[in-house]
């Protein structure tokens, strides 16, 4: 067992339930969204739309504002979910403090042609930089060895930015950051989300039911799929990311089906419904700025955009924590720093999903899984990174039923 799997099978005791899930894994689907309701709807409704951006966009803090030719390049991303955001209701109860309890980094490469999307455990026990909060001018010192999710605390979206950008040393120009009402508004807008589970699920804690093999989930369905940690998993926060990463690849497939990119009211509500729910940066909420990323995202195919957990292993000094996996590491984000190509083994699904055709699943895929380039064999594959968990887009994956 290597050092990731027994930190996720320790990391399940004694941890504060998130409600978040991976809805937020799919800003680039809603900027694709925003970018295609602009020739679909009336003028009015997308300066509607735009004009609530900028009104609720914020600062990441450096006052830079790159310009709309970035994006002719390589560029990053980051998503995230704040636990407890302003104005959050009947999502449980209040508590201090608002947390960036999903942290996603998405890499799209300079030819467009491919994405790597990186998902940070919130329990990442790692350095933060000084941090200015741009609304009240405080200012935070520098920490050793803190937890990834007190980031916002520190000084909002910009410091969860600084933060990654100190972890990685990649630049991350764009941001945003979402709510989790967003997930139940975004699942009933696109008409449901196809999940699939080995076995039928009824998970009392968090509320999910579902019969074997494929469901399609809406609303609270939806979300209660995303934060179950004792009906789908291991019952740990880091084996709920593949079940996240399966309802993203998911979306991301229903997104880019003719019924959806053809249906103009679809396409309004997502846009809608990403408008009340997303905080952008000042540097994305510019209408021009969101098309030519959509125009970007667009040529990227299913196959070659690759969802992963960063490398984590237990934290010595907490079995509740995780620290970076220092050599898996470092291979991954050189390969995002160098604009390269990421392979997944067939192993990389782990213990809390596998490919599974399921009944009524007509375009299930085989028991192997598919590198970026397209390899049969993953150890011939030179793009292959062994000992990364995740998926492709192109997959379909089936959650593993918890067992007590």
């Amino acid at each position: 067992m290597h050092d990731a799997t027994r930190a996720a099978a320790r990391h399940a005791v004694g941890r504060p339930r998130s409600i978040w899930g991976g809805i937020a894994r799919t800003l680039l689907v809603m900027v694709s969204v925003i970018a295609i309701s602009s020739v679909s709807v009336a003028a009015y409704g997308v300066w509607h739309l735009t004009a609530k951006f900028k009104h609720n966009a914020v600062s990441l803090g450096d006052g830079k504002i790159p310009s709309i030719a970035a994006l002719n390049g390589a560029f990053n991303v980051l998503l995230v979910g704040a636990d407890n955001a302003p104005g959050q209701k009947h999502f449980g109860a209040k508590r201090e403090g608002t947390l960036n309890d999903v942290n996603i980094l998405i890499h799209v490469s300079a030819d467009h042609d491919k994405a790597t999307v990186v998902s940070l455990p919130r329990d990442l026990v790692i350095a933060h930089p000084q941090c200015t909060d741009p609304k009240t001018g405080a200012v935070y010192s520098a920490m050793s060895a803190q937890p990834l999710n007190t980031a916002f605390s520190r000084g909002g979206l910009g410091c969860v930015v600084g933060t990654v950008e100190n972890l990685t040393g990649l630049n991350i120009p764009y941001a945003a950051l979402f709510s989790f009402d967003g997930t139940v508004k975004m699942a009933d807008a696109v008409g449901g989300v196809p999940i699939c589970v080995n076995k039928a699920v009824d998970d009392t804690d968090s509320g999910l039911k579902l019969k074997k093999g494929v469901t399609v989930v809406k609303g609270r369905q939806a979300l209660a799929y995303l934060r179950s940690r004792h009906g789908v998993g291991d019952g740990s926060d880091l084996s709920r990311i593949a079940s996240q990463q399966a309802y993203m690849s998911s979306l991301m497939r229903k997104m880019t089906s003719a019924g959806t990119l053809a249906d103009p009211t679809k396409l309004y509500g997502l846009a809608s419904a990403a408008a009340d729910s997303i905080t952008l940066s000042e540097s994305l909420a510019n209408p021009d700025t969101m098309v030519q990323m959509a125009l970007a995202v667009k040529s990227v195919g299913l196959d070659h955009m690759v969802f992963v957990q960063y490398p984590t292993a237990e934290d010595p000094n907490d079995t509740a924590k995780v620290i970076p996996s220092t050599a898996l590491a470092t291979a991954l984000i050189d390969r995002v720093q160098k604009d390269q190509a990421i392979g997944l083994d067939k192993d990389a699904l782990g213990l809390s999903t596998k490919l599974e055709k399921a009944k009524g699943d007509k375009a299930a895929s085989s028991t192997k899984s598919p590198s970026p380039s397209g390899s049969a064999t993953a150890k011939a594959d030179p793009d292959v990174i062994a000992g990364l968990r995740g998926q492709t887009a192109a997959q379909q994956t089936c959650s593993i039923a918890k067992t007590d």
